[in-house]
């Protein structure tokens, strides 16, 4: 039997409780969060930190005490024990709206009616959710737990789910990914992926937010609240459309993917005062993870590369001089005369 390699991704469902409902899932978020508390207060005294020596501390009490169905105090039990592998310096604590994670025992799929059937401390309910087509297709490849988030007042479902990955093609030849600021991504097909609507967007929240910060109104606090990841959400959604852009064209075109290794780059590169927010809202990490997952996904193989010089080397010449390309706006033109393009080059 072959084994077909799998991918763990996560889906997002948004549920659509009743006000009755929400007001369910909200005490049961409390109750779980209220538990993790006091099974967190047992192990911090008693310095009983594995899972199986911790549930026969407090598994009794904790049913008795708080209600809870037991297989959902078993999950609060392994999000204690599960935040003390970090390390066992510090008490933990958890915030009341605290995410909590269901299993199949206590949260099923009705996928053809777009229904959760989902425990709470009044029993089952069964709850709606909206999702986007991809999800839902990914959906189809639960396996293990589901959290339950409150995020800006409504209730969602991140659910843990396996895709099947293509098998990994021989490649020759490889598309080129240069990231940056002006330009989010530029390729070397001369494919140029513009970051100024990213950035004109930045600059605008960043001066509504000091407006409103500094006018402190009970307003102005609920517009803050309001426009809270607002920006976030845009650039994720932005890196997400680049990179299936990227990987789709090298898949297209029996190509692999070189992208430049930038890690660390916060701490090696200075830039002046003015600079400093556009520098450190820079999501190239985000960019160059969700190229590696969708690449994989789709067989494209993916290296790295030293970002040293990669502008200024001909890839026909091999001639790398700081004269090929004298400023990030310039075209690129090969002193011994070999090449000239637009973009960078990534050999």
């Amino acid at each position: 039997m072959w084994y077909t390699p799998c991918m763990k991704l996560t889906a997002k469902v948004k549920l659509q409780p009743t006000e009755a409902q929400a007001d369910s899932l909200k005490r049961t978020l409390e109750t779980g969060n209220a538990a993790c508390n006091y099974i967190s207060g047992v192990a911090w005294e008693t310095k009983t930190f594995g899972k199986f020596q911790v549930q026969k501390l407090v598994y009794e009490t904790v049913r008795k005490t708080f209600d809870l169905t037991a297989q959902l105090v078993i999950r609060c039990i392994a999000k204690v024990t599960d935040s003390y592998k970090l390390d066992k310096k510090t008490e933990r604590t958890f915030k009341p709206l605290g995410s909590i994670a269901f299993d199949s025992r206590i949260l099923s799929w009705k996928l053809d009616r777009n229904e959760v059937s989902i425990w709470t401390v009044d029993g089952r309910q069964k709850i709606g959710f909206l999702c986007h087509d991809r999800a839902k297709e990914i959906l189809l490849g639960v396996r293990g737990e589901s959290d339950l988030c409150l995020i800006d007042g409504a209730f969602y479902l991140f659910t843990s789910c396996e895709v099947k990955e293509e098998s990994p093609k021989d490649v020759d030849t490889f598309l080129g990914v240069d990231m940056g600021i002006k330009n989010i991504a530029s390729d070397s097909d001369g494919n140029q992926y513009t970051g100024q609507t990213v950035n004109a967007l930045r600059k605008r929240h960043a001066k509504l937010r000091s407006k409103l910060q500094s006018k402190g109104t009970q307003s102005a606090r609920r517009l803050l609240k309001k426009r809270k990841r607002k920006e976030q959400r845009f650039a994720k959604d932005v890196n997400h459309q680049i990179s299936k852009s990227i990987v789709l064209r090298a898949k297209d075109t029996d190509r692999g993917i070189a992208i430049e290794e930038l890690g660390g780059i916060r701490d090696r590169v200075t830039v002046r005062k003015a600079q400093r927010r556009q520098h450190h809202s820079w999501a190239f990490s985000d960019l160059r993870l969700k190229i590696e997952y969708k690449a994989k996904l789709h067989g494209v193989p993916v290296i790295s590369v030293d970002p040293r010089n990669t502008s200024r080397t001909c890839t026909a010449c091999g001639c790398v001089d700081k004269a090929n390309r004298k400023s990030q706006s310039d075209f690129f033109v090969c002193l011994a005369g070999t090449s000239q393009t637009l973009t960078p080059t990534l050999r």
